[in-house]
């Protein structure tokens, strides 16, 4: 990989300090996984749905989270239409575990967010940090919960992601991606040094090039920030997703033999294994 493909490294940003409040939950490590980017558009909600789903196929009672505070569309992509969502949540109409809905298709839960308002996108940290624990706390009732952020490295997603001992963060080939991500693990690492962050490459033309661009982002964050995140996998890029997106239904259900519903499958396989 050329070397001026993105152009990452540069000088931290100083890390917000902590909110006080209430102690964090503790969860099972690897229990809540926070799937993040740097950008948006690189497959990240796709790869929440097709996770959850590979969970639960695995036997494994999932529940996906739609975290995306201000442009939420789990619900959108899996063609719900839910009777509540997380608005009612932090209004406190309703509890967290009143609000999350089972999917039948795929035998995981979900918690949808408010598709399309963006009215949750500003609220405040402080009640931000209650969810997060909200959400810590009703990931005892699950073998796994996967937290679908929004993307980028505002601070609403990073107090979101708090909640997660497993950040898996997705990219893609392309320079800003791999620089947008590099920004989100940078700020990650100095928030929570111990952190567990793992990658994922999206949209790959093969293995092989997922690879090379794994290890562009790697040599970086090894270079500039001493850490090593471990690859969770590479999914192969795949007509089939934008069909199954296009029909509102996940690959495993419409295409369960494609490269990409298989590479999902082996991250699963791993994600249990470690």
């Amino acid at each position: 990989m050329t070397t001026n493909t993105p152009t990452i490294g540069a000088r931290p940003q100083t890390a917000s300090p902590r909110l006080p409040g209430r102690p964090a939950v503790s969860a099972k490590r690897g229990r809540l996984m926070a799937v993040a980017s740097g950008k948006g558009g690189v497959g990240k909600t796709f790869f929440s749905i097709t996770l959850s789903h590979a969970l639960a196929r695995r036997g494994q009672k999932t529940l996906l989270f739609d975290g995306d505070l201000g442009l939420a569309n789990i619900d959108i992509q899996l063609g719900l239409m839910p009777q509540y969502d997380l608005g009612s949540v932090i209004t406190g109409k309703l509890s967290m575990n009143q609000a999350a809905m089972q999917y039948e298709p795929g035998g995981f839960d979900v918690i949808a967010g408010r598709s399309g308002s963006g009215s949750l996108a500003n609220i405040p940290l402080s009640r931000l940090q209650i969810l997060g624990e909200d959400l810590a706390l009703m990931a005892t009732r699950y073998d796994r919960v996967i937290l679908d952020l929004g993307a980028g490295v505002e601070k609403s997603v990073r107090q979101l992601a708090r909640a997660a001992d497993t950040i898996l963060v997705v990219t893609s080939d392309e320079p800003t991606s791999l620089t947008d991500a590099y920004a989100f693990i940078k700020i990650t690492a100095m928030e929570r040094p111990n952190v567990d962050i793992r990658i994922v490459v999206n949209a790959s033309n093969s293995t092989r090039e997922g690879e090379r661009t794994y290890q562009t982002l790697f040599k970086a964050c090894q270079g500039f920030l001493k850490i090593s995140p471990a690859l969770a996998g590479i999914v192969r890029r795949d007509a089939r997703v934008r069909e199954c997106i296009r029909h509102q239904t996940p690959i495993l259900v419409r295409s369960p033999s494609s490269e990409a519903a298989m590479d999902v499958e082996a991250i699963a396989e791993r994600l249990l294994a470690s």
